[in-house]
């Protein structure tokens, strides 16, 4: 009998190996290898809209005009954001910007500086 962990979601003991990720038979969760030789969750990347990585406390760019929800302004090409803090969530960047205050941005419409 292998000595796989149980599913970190629903805890069921019935898991497999699939390549290089364990999955979950009962609620089709899938997990990797860390690099510490154990299972356990994937950090998860968050990429700009050229691919590059980001990472808390990054400055980005925004690449296009985008309308403030709840505001008649929008937020311009090119304008800079400082220290952003990466969220889980449909908006993945929380930040504060010059005139606009607290936001949520998605990676998608921003570049790495």
């Amino acid at each position: 009998m292998s000595n796989l962990p149980n599913c970190p979601k629903c805890q069921s003991e019935y898991t497999y190996e699939d390549g290089a990720l364990l999955v979950c038979p009962e609620c089709a969760h899938e997990w990797a290898l860390s690099s510490d030789g154990e299972y356990g969750e994937e950090q998860k990347v968050f990429k700009d809209a050229n691919g590059n990585e980001l990472n808390d406390g990054d400055t980005v760019t925004v690449i296009k005009d985008l309308k403030v929800k709840g505001s008649s302004s929008v937020l311009k090409q090119g304008t800079k954001v400082k220290n952003i803090r990466l969220v889980d969530g449909d908006h993945d960047i929380d930040c504060k910007i010059d005139g606009f205050g607290a936001m949520k941005l998605k990676t998608e419409f921003v570049k790495k500086i």
